[in-house]
Formats: structure tokens, C-alpha cells, sequence
């Protein structure tokens, strides 16, 4: 190709596969310096790639918002349209995609750089034939060369996707459909590689590696293959022909569906393109939509998007201006409101970002703030305030964004732990800080933090690549699956590791979780039921020896399961054998093995249910010894049948009573009676008769669960460990389970027995010393704060205890409703009433 007057640009515009790109390498790599500005980062760096394995590593430069590699001797640059530096001069200068001036987010940038960047020797612009009257309008200077699609594209109409041939790329247009397009893809044809424009080169290039090995036979995509990454794909299938375009929901375009069909096809292999039909639902292309795509004729473009490249930056007043000044060319349009922008007016409606963007350097510094890309789409406000954090920091002190603080933005966001979801969105957030860091004025070492940045998202990336390959590739099991079929079930060599993972042949089939094998979460649906099949027959063997392994292990493997909403279950060593049901009594639950126990032979069987019983009856007998001391009294003839009016209900009511419904009982108890039930543990209170032994926090778990056993109810969350008070839970089951636990109701809130009682015999104490000293008693209110209590809760508590106030004066009735009167009669021990008379009997 002869080269003219080197003022002059050369436009090469045609369909896909053309070989234009192709062409602007060779032509760059001929001079003695050069630039390409890319619609992607993908495709710079693909580029970027090529380049570096003709003319060298250190020759060769990188530049894209979020990646920089700039070698001191670097003289052919591979950038992002955005990245492009036109203060540096180089000999030759290319636009790819020029075409996408017309889009109404990028136009702007891309029409300023196909009127601007120029090469000193050649300058090469490249885009489809949709861009002539542009160029006629715009440079008109501009010789214009016309570039054939090498092979043919044809229509091939609607496909089912089990009937998609091999070398398929299938396009969605929103992350979701992409997901469940790639699981589908899974299921029935074994798996599938991923690309999206929101990928990292470096897991992108992993999927597609996979792709082009034939290691997998499709690829689900984003539109963002359509800006010309080059794969071996042989059939475009469209899952739909609508995309959001930042805007509203609209209908492809002619041209941006040929640019999408056209990877279809490579050199001089002929593609075909169609649509893709998912339950039911079949996007379908027009005839005249056919024909211009198989045709290569398209609409003309009628204009450019064009925004002030060079604003005035002496103050945000000009600088708004600039940008929001109309093109005075007819072919020009003025951009839509980007992002940027519209951050920017929100800061210039701050008076403190006014008042420190005085001056070219600082409104300079806003302007560029306001640059930063929002990568994670969470749009103009949200991204407003990131932005205004930045421009602080920048404002002040050296100007630079607090090493500190990024570290720990940083920090945040190093874990390779995740779904897919989690990894792609960690990836988008990390993307803003490599961003940061490769700005060479805004963090005092940039160099370091842009290495420290690379390295994350390179951990992220490989991450992601295992992630989707695991998610949406079925390789391994589909190798095993042919192996069953080979052999049959019963030729598996079946191994289980000391972790418990069960391989066949060395590869991975599942885990045996106690006697629970699980089946790898890659395999499909119907590879499950085979290998299942496959561990029952052929792990007999293993789960015998766990059988017995179980049946002596030590109290210590096994633990009482007591999760918020589920039935209580037992577990050993990490895994359920055995859930409790309503028993005899609180103390005697039944125990019911997990069905996972039922391949197990009978005599294994019974051997398991005897250890769990034995079990059962250690731990309660530890943790409810005073239930179990009250059950065996109660049962026991020497106890006098007053006290068993006691001891009955109060362990069949898990060691709490509200005192108030048995008065009667406790009338019925002489001294001795009294002393008996204090050495069983019991205390009779102002308020309530319980166990205070049963309030700690292990036998108040047990307590809970057995009691929702006892009910057939779900286990209800316990309270905070260690806690004297705590607000009442909304759920009313919740509640209740609280209350028959020890936690008393006073308003909005609960205190447990002992705790109430306690603060009853303070009150009372602080009543009888008023008396003594002839004053009025107030309750005084620092009780309460100490035990935490509100005043509304504390004036309940006050109520419940019979104290009264009547004006400024407060007053005590017993039970009885009459006011108290001293009695002749030794307290009981723990009896804070009897204690109270007792006292008012010395003071009277």
C-alpha cells in the first residue's frame, strides 16, 4: 500500500474480517514509531500481544485506564481510544473502530480522536463503511479504501441450542442470560467458555485459550466480541436481538448485528449467523435485516457525537461551559450528558468543592477526578461520592490519595474467595484502584501500588477462569461418564482419601461427609444419579468401617445441633446422624437416625442408636443435672406429695415457674420442706421459682432445644450468651422460648430470673431502710441503668414486684393486696420477701 501526502489519513473502511486491523499492524511495525487507539481493553491488549512478538518486550508500550506498560524505550503504543497520548508524536498514528463516534456514552472521544491524532509520517483510520459521509463531511482530505469481507456470511436461520453446531459462539446481552446460556451449554454439550467485556485480559484470554484449544466446542458472549476479537468461530447465534444501552431497552441495529454476526468466520472460511431458541422464546431477524447483513449494506451514519476536548480549566464555571458548548459543524452532534460530566455538576453544586477548585491546577485536578471510570455501574450519584472523596484527598496536604487509605481499599478486595458473581465484582472494584494507581500524579509511588493492583486483579482473574471453568465446564465428568459406560458401575475403582473425597481412576467424583456422599456440584443432573448409584454399591465397605469408628469414638465427636429454625439434630464430626422428636419428656427425647444411616446393616444400625442414647443421657445428666435430680425426686415415694406439687411442674417446666400461679403449692411448704427444695438447687423468688444452676449458658442451649423438641417446634434462637438483659424478640415464638428459659418479660424488653430477683431484694432492702430512717422510699433509677433495663421496662419490673406510687409517695402490697405485715417465722433460704419481713420486724 502506497503512502501519500503524510498530512493526508487513510481511511480502510468494510464489513468484519477484512483484515483492516491486520492491516494497520503491518503498516504501524514498518515505521519507526507507532499508535493504535482500541475500542477495548481486550482488544489493546490482544494487539498489545502480537506486537510484542514481533518487535520486543521493551519496545513495546500498553496504555489503558486500569494497565500501563511503558518501557523507557517503548515506541509503538497499543492503547484504549480514551488512553491515547496526543502530546507525544509518533510516525504513525491508527483508529480502530472509528465508527463508534455515533455511540452516544464514547462518541465523543472517538470522533475527537479521528479529528486530532495525527502521525507523522501516516495516519490510518479504520471502521466500517457506514463512516464515509463522516469522513466526506469531516476530512474531506481523506482517501478512502474499500476492504472485502474475505468469506461469505450467510443466514442459517433458528436453532434449539442441543442442535447448535460445534465452533458456536452464542451472544446474550446481559450477565444473567450469559450465565444460564453457559449452564445450559453445561448440561448438554459438556461446557462452555465465557467472555464479557467486564472480564480482565487475563481471564479472558483463559476463556478463550480454551475455546481455540477445543476443550470446549462454544463460547457465550457479550456484544463485546463483536469489537474485533479474533476467535476461530464458525456459527453466531443471537439470544436475543434487544439491549439496554445505559438508557432504555431497544432493538439492535442493523450494523452493530453485522458487527456481532461478522465474527462468524475466519480468512477465508465462509460463518453462517442465526437466532437462538430458549424456552420458547425465539428472537427473530427480518428479512431486510438479512439481506443487509449477508450484503454488507447499512445505513449510513448522519453524525458524530463531539464534546470540547480542550475545555478552559480557570474555573468549573468555564469548564461546565466548554463542555456543554454545541459543535458548530452539521455532521457534529453534541454529546449526551456522560458520566463525568454529570459528576461534576453534582461537586460544583458543593460550596467546599468550589471553594477549593480555585485556579488552573486544581480545577484541572477536579476535572480529572471526575475522569474516573465507574466501572461497577452504579451510576452518577453513587459514583459522585468516590469521586468527591478522591478531589478531597487531592486538595489537600501534597495532593496526593492517602497511601493508608488505598491500602486498605486494597485490602478489602485480596480474597479469592467466591461465587462467580462475588470474583467479577471484586475484579470491576479493583479495576477503579488500578485506575488510580497507573495516574502518575496522584499517589506518591505510583509505581509500587499500580504492581500491587496488577497483582490482585491477576489473582482475581485466575480465580475467576477456575471459577467459570468449574461452573460452566463439564470436562472431568464428562471423561468419567464415558469411563462408566467403558466399564460399568461395578468396575469402578472406587478410592475414598482421609478427607473423605472419593475418586474413580484419580478423578474427583465427590466427598463422603460422614455417611452423606456428596456428589461433585459440577456433575449434571443425570451424571448424579449414576455416580450415586455407583458410591452406594461400591462405598459399602468404607461406611462400615466409619459405622464402628462411630460407635466408639469419645463423647467429644459428637455435638447437640441446636440452629435457629431447624430441628435439633446430632452430629459427628461435622455431619448429622440423628434428629430428636418429641419423647416422654423433656428428659427423654427420641432419637430418630438419618436417612443417611439406612444403607447400614441392621446390627451397625442398632449399635449407632445405642451409643447416641448413652450419649444423650451423659450430656443431659451433665448439663441438666438439677432437671434430672428433680425428675428422680419427684418419682421418688419418700418425697411428701407437697413437694412433688412442686418438683413436678417445675422440671416438666424446665426448671422456671412463675411464682404468682403457684402460691397455693407454695402456701402448702413448711420449713423443712423449704430447706429440701433449696438443697435440690431450687430458689423461690419474688417473681419466680427456678434453678439458677439451669441459667448458664450450655444448659440454657439444652434447655431451649429440648423444650422445642418436646413441642414439635423449631429450635428458636437463643439469647446472647452472658446476657442480664436483652430486648424482646419480635418473633412471638422466640419470645416464649426465652420466657420458659428464665428470661422474664417487662415491656419491651426481658431479664433473666436470677438477675430480677436480684434487683428485687436490692428494692426492697433500699424500702426498708427509707422505713428505718422514717423517709420515703423512691426506686432509684441507677438500679435499673445497671442492669440495663429502660424506664418503661423498670417501672413494669417495679409493678410486677407490687410496689406502687401514688403522687410523690411510693408503696408496697403483698400478693394479697393488702399492705405487708411482719411475720413470726424464720425466712426460707433464698426467700427475699421473708428476708424483707424479717427485717420490717427489727425496724418496727
Amino acid at each position: 500500500m502506497a503512502v501519500g501526502d503524510p498530512s493526508v489519513p487513510v481511511a480502510v473502511l468494510g464489513p468484519t474480517n477484512t483484515g483492516k486491523t491486520h492491516l494497520a499492524i503491518e503498516r504501524m511495525c514498518g515505521h519507526s514509531s507507532g499508535m493504535i487507539g482500541f475500542p477495548l481493553r481486550l482488544l489493546a491488549r490482544e494487539v498489545y500481544d502480537r506486537v510484542v512478538a514481533i518487535k520486543g518486550v521493551d519496545q513495546v508500550a500498553l496504555i489503558t485506564g486500569e494497565e500501563k506498560i511503558l518501557p523507557a524505550k517503548a515506541r509503538w503504543f497499543l492503547c484504549t481510544a480514551e488512553s491515547m497520548p496526543l502530546d507525544r508524536e509518533f510516525a504513525f498514528v491508527g483508529l480502530d473502530e472509528a465508527q463508534l463516534g455515533a455511540d452516544p456514552e464514547r462518541g465523543h472521544i472517538f470522533t475527537d480522536r479521528l479529528l486530532r491524532a495525527r502521525g507523522r509520517e501516516e495516519t490510518m483510520i479504520l471502521g466500517s463503511d457506514t463512516l464515509r459521509p463522516m469522513l466526506r463531511s469531516l476530512v474531506p482530505k481523506a482517501q478512502i479504501i474499500a476492504r472485502p469481507r474475505f468469506s461469505t456470511l450467510s443466514y442459517a436461520g433458528s436453532a434449539k441450542l442441543s442442535r447448535l453446531p460445534p465452533r458456536s459462539a452464542i451472544v446474550a446481552f446481559s450477565t444473567e442470560q450469559v450465565y444460564a446460556v453457559a449452564e445450559m451449554l453445561r448440561r448438554l454439550r459438556g461446557g462452555a467458555a465465557v467472555v464479557m467485556g467486564a472480564l480482565s485480559p487475563h481471564t479472558r484470554n483463559a476463556q478463550v485459550a480454551m475455546f481455540q484449544a477445543g476443550e470446549v466446542d462454544y463460547l457465550v458472549a457479550t456484544d463485546a466480541i463483536g469489537m474485533g476479537l479474533n476467535m476461530d468461530v464458525a456459527h453466531v447465534a443471537f439470544a436475543g436481538l434487544r439491549k439496554f444501552d445505559g438508557r432504555r431497552q431497544r432493538r439492535l441495529s442493523v450494523s452493530e448485528m453485522a458487527q456481532i454476526a461478522g465474527r462468524a468466520g475466519r480468512h477465508q472460511r465462509d460463518g453462517t449467523f442465526g437466532t437462538l431458541s430458549l424456552d420458547g422464546q425465539n428472537a427473530t431477524f427480518e428479512e431486510d435485516e438479512i439481506a443487509a447483513i449477508e450484503e454488507h449494506r447499512f445505513p449510513s451514519l448522519d453524525h458524530l457525537y463531539w464534546r470540547e476536548s480542550a475545555p478552559r480549566l480557570d474555573s468549573v464555571a468555564s469548564l461546565i461551559a466548554d463542555l456543554e458548548t454545541r459543535p458548530d459543524k452539521i455532521a457534529l452532534r453534541a454529546a449526551p450528558e456522560a458520566i463525568d460530566l454529570a459528576v461534576l455538576k453534582r461537586l460544583a453544586d458543593e460550596a467546599w468543592v468550589i471553594d477549593r477548585a480555585r485556579g488552573t491546577q486544581m480545577v484541572k485536578r477536579l476535572w480529572d477526578a471526575c475522569g474516573l471510570p465507574d466501572f461497577r455501574k452504579t451510576g452518577a450519584e453513587h459514583h459522585a461520592r468516590l469521586v468527591s472523596t478522591i478531589f478531597r484527598q487531592r486538595s489537600e496536604g501534597d495532593g496526593h490519595v492517602p497511601a493508608p487509605w488505598f491500602a486498605d481499599q486494597l485490602v478489602r478486595l485480596d480474597s479469592v474467595d467466591g461465587d462467580v458473581e462475588t470474583l467479577a465484582d471484586r475484579i470491576a472494584a479493583i479495576r477503579t484502584w488500578a485506575y488510580i494507581a497507573h495516574r502518575a500524579d496522584w499517589l506518591a509511588e505510583p509505581k509500587n501500588w499500580a504492581e500491587r493492583t496488577r497483582e490482585i486483579e491477576t489473582r482475581l482473574s485466575d480465580a475467576l477462569h477456575q471459577r467459570l471453568t468449574q461452573r460452566f465446564v463439564d470436562r472431568r465428568l464428562s471423561v468419567l461418564m464415558r469411563d462408566v459406560g467403558a466399564r460399568g458401575i461395578d468396575m469402578l475403582p472406587v478410592k475414598v482419601a482421609d478427607d473423605g473425597e472419593v475418586t474413580v481412576d484419580g478423578e474427583t467424583i465427590g466427598k463422603l461427609e460422614g455417611f452423606r456422599f456428596r456428589v461433585d456440584p459440577a456433575a449434571r443432573l443425570a451424571d448424579k444419579k449414576r455416580l450415586l448409584a455407583a458410591a452406594e454399591r461400591r462405598l459399602g465397605n468404607e461406611l462400615s468401617r466409619r459405622a464402628k469408628a462411630l460407635t466408639s469414638d469419645s463423647d467429644e465427636a459428637f455435638t447437640l445441633a441446636t440452629d435457629p429454625g431447624l430441628p435439633v439434630a446430632i452430629f459427628w464430626k461435622g455431619d448429622v446422624i440423628a434428629r430428636l422428636s418429641r419423647g416422654k419428656s423433656i428428659l427423654k427425647p427420641r432419637l430418630t437416625l438419618h436417612r443417611t444411616l439406612d444403607p447400614l446393616a441392621a446390627p451397625l444400625r442398632q449399635g449407632i442408636e445405642a451409643r447416641l442414647a448413652t450419649w444423650i443421657e451423659t450430656m443431659i445428666g451433665k448439663h441438666l443435672k438439677p432437671l434430672v435430680s428433680l425428675s428422680e425426686a419427684t418419682h421418688d415415694k419418700a418425697t411428701s406429695p407437697a413437694l412433688r406439687a412442686l418438683y413436678a411442674p417445675l422440671w416438666q417446666g424446665a426448671g422456671i415457674l412463675p411464682r404468682n400461679r403457684h402460691e397455693r403449692v407454695l402456701q402448702g411448704l413448711d420449713k423443712d420442706m423449704r430447706t429440701a427444695a433449696y438443697k435440690l438447687g431450687i430458689r423461690i423468688g419474688a417473681l419466680d421459682i427456678f434453678v439458677p444452676g439451669l441459667l448458664k449458658p450450655e444448659p440454657l442451649r439444652w434447655r431451649i432445644a429440648l423444650a422445642a423438641v418436646q413441642r414439635d417446634m423449631p429450635v428458636a434462637a437463643p439469647p446472647p450468651t452472658g446476657a442480664v438483659t436483652v430486648m424482646k424478640p419480635e418473633d412471638p415464638e422466640t419470645a416464649a422460648a426465652w420466657a420458659g428459659a428464665g428470661f422474664r418479660m417487662v415491656e419491651r424488653q426481658m431479664i433473666r430470673a436470677d438477675m430480677a430477683e436480684r434487683l428485687a431484694r436490692q428494692l426492697h432492702d433500699a424500702r426498708v431502710r427509707a422505713a428505718a430512717a422514717h423517709a420515703d422510699f423512691v426506686p432509684d433509677t441507677a438500679m435499673a441503668i445497671s442492669f440495663g433495663l429502660h424506664p418503661g421496662s423498670f417501672a413494669r419490673l417495679l409493678h410486677d414486684l407490687g410496689f406502687r406510687r401514688n403522687g410523690e409517695r411510693w408503696s408496697w402490697r403483698s400478693r394479697a393486696g393488702k399492705p405487708a405485715e411482719p411475720v413470726d417465722r424464720k425466712p426460707a433460704p433464698g426467700n427475699a420477701f421473708g428476708a424483707l419481713a424479717k427485717l420490717r420486724r427489727k425496724n418496727g
